[in-house]
């Protein structure tokens, strides 16, 4: 099973399919939509988290491809300053994904990158700012 968090431009001419219904029936994958900016007859931009086995991943975004769609890594992540976090606790609040929780006896505060679906929640919720978006490498995920 693999996760990726994609960026998917559509053309006007595709913004009408149901791409993203067909990934989860023909597909079997899961998506959660991050943001969409899509209009009837106009180009359109989503973000979302797509997961699937790694066989039914390539056959999806094969498919995304086939219809027009450019497909790319989201191109950033979140990263903490452990040097400024002071394990209030306020980000785990926001995090849909849990990939921010608290460790228990010892009530510090815990980041699984992994888990992380860039959502940015936990950005502006950190008080000490210790929550910071990163730019990493854009990269096609046909190679």
């Amino acid at each position: 099973m693999q996760s990726k968090i994609l960026i998917l431009r559509f053309p006007a001419e595709a913004s009408q399919k149901p791409l993203v219904c067909n990934l989860a029936r023909s597909f079997e994958l899961t998506f959660n939509i991050l943001h969409a900016q899509i209009l009837p007859r106009k180009e359109g931009l989503m973000v979302l988290e797509l997961s699937g086995t790694r066989e039914n991943f390539r056959k999806g975004l094969a498919y995304l491809e086939s219809e027009g769609i450019d497909v790319q890594n989201a191109g950033q992540e979140i990263t903490r300053d452990e040097s400024r976090c002071t394990h209030c606790g306020a980000c785990t609040a926001v995090c849909p994904t849990a990939a921010l929780y608290v460790h228990r006896p010892d009530m510090a505060v815990v980041f699984d990158q992994e888990k992380c679906s860039v959502c940015e929640l936990c950005v502006p919720t950190c008080p000490t700012r210790a929550m910071c978006v990163t730019a990493t490498k854009t990269e096609k995920f046909f190679e």
